[in-house]
């Protein structure tokens, strides 16, 4: 007799692990097929879009969503990976980035935020973005951005892409479910500090980054604020107030303060678009180094697009997308985005 029940206690057992593994391999096989649809359209002319089905998007948000809270809001990362910035609904070269660092099955990534605005193709930036976290999620990773909030996608682009393409559907309200679940920040190799802003003088401690609880409605102001919006000023001591409308800047005396506090040598944010695609705001000092990734960004600057690539000794080096000669327009001034529609710059 106790052999039967034990027999029977086992075969249920088994009986569990497969009907788990099969719901595991259906996860991943359905958001394989969204990737491969999207890959297949890795040349999207400019005007299109990739046809999805909205209930394959709300699906992969839940997942996402998922894969995003397993992750800390201080995220700690080892070296090699490669570190991307702004990507603003640029999706063809979005991709032309991803050919360039390697297959993410293979290697490892870093987003430092702003998928969204901007551009034509937000959806199938995000949409790849969060196949790839949930097919890969101890290897690809997200930071949040400043557009990655509902008081700002809403203004610039990313609400009216989501209303124009699924109409009935609340997809916007979807995705920015899943925005507040962004981790804020990264530490690479214990030796890099990452995030998509700057730095904040409410944050005492680094570690109140991990004490974030999810999901996060961005305040106005606080280190939480900062982190997204903050950018490094050359020729001020301290903080300033930023001509944004929302947090500071920061000059480099606060970021030697900052690295030398926290043992790093090294910031990595975006958040500003730069000439090359990358910048040292404070050069020759090499403290802090800014990482743009939307070439061309809003068919305006005629910038380039660049990618981080750490390898293991920490070597920083970096690859290119240069803006496409087809998609040039006159290069004009552009000001930043401001925190709100009352902010001191406007477009």
């Amino acid at each position: 007799m106790e052999e039967r029940i034990e027999t029977k206690n086992i075969n249920l057992c088994i009986i569990f692990i497969k009907v788990k593994n099969k719901s595991f391999e259906s996860a991943m096989d359905r958001a394989s097929k969204i990737l491969s649809h999207l890959i297949e359209n890795k040349n999207l002319r400019r005007g299109n879009w990739v046809k999805m089905n909205v209930e394959d998007l709300e699906w992969l948000c839940k997942e996402a969503r998922t894969a995003l809270e397993n992750d800390e809001m201080l995220i700690e990362l080892e070296a090699p990976l490669n570190v991307v910035g702004d990507v603003h609904g640029q999706f063809t070269d979005l991709m032309r980035f991803l050919e360039l660092g390697g297959d993410p099955k293979d290697h490892k990534y870093l987003f430092l935020g702003d998928y969204v605005d901007r551009g034509d193709n937000s959806i199938e930036v995000i949409t790849t973005l969060l196949c790839y976290k949930v097919l890969y999620p101890k290897s690809f990773y997200l930071l949040r951005g400043n557009h990655e909030t509902k008081d700002i996608s809403n203004l610039y682009g990313f609400q009216d892409e989501c209303s124009a393409r699924y109409p009935d559907a609340r997809l916007w309200e979807t995705f920015n479910d899943v925005f507040s679940y962004l981790p804020l920040a990264a530490i690479i190799s214990s030796r890099i500090f990452a995030v998509h802003g700057g730095l904040s003088h409410s944050l005492k401690d680094i570690n109140e980054i991990k004490k974030v609880k999810r999901p996060i409605d961005v305040p106005e102001n606080g280190f939480i604020a900062d982190l997204l919006w903050a950018d490094p000023q050359p020729d001020i001591q301290g903080y300033n107030e930023s001509e944004r409308g929302t947090s500071y800047t920061f000059g480099q005396d606060i970021a030697d303060d900052f690295l030398q506090k926290n043992d790093f040598d090294l910031i990595c944010r975006a958040h500003q678009v730069v000439e090359n695609g990358f910048d040292f705001p404070f050069f020759p000092n090499q403290s802090v180094v800014t990482v743009f990734s939307a070439p061309n960004y809003c068919d305006e600057f005629g910038n380039r697009g660049a990618m981080l690539k750490i390898d293991s000794t920490l070597l920083c080096s970096f690859d290119f997308v240069e803006p496409d000669e087809a998609d040039q327009k006159v290069d004009e001034y552009r000001p930043a985005t401001p925190a709100n529609a009352t902010g001191r710059i406007t477009e």
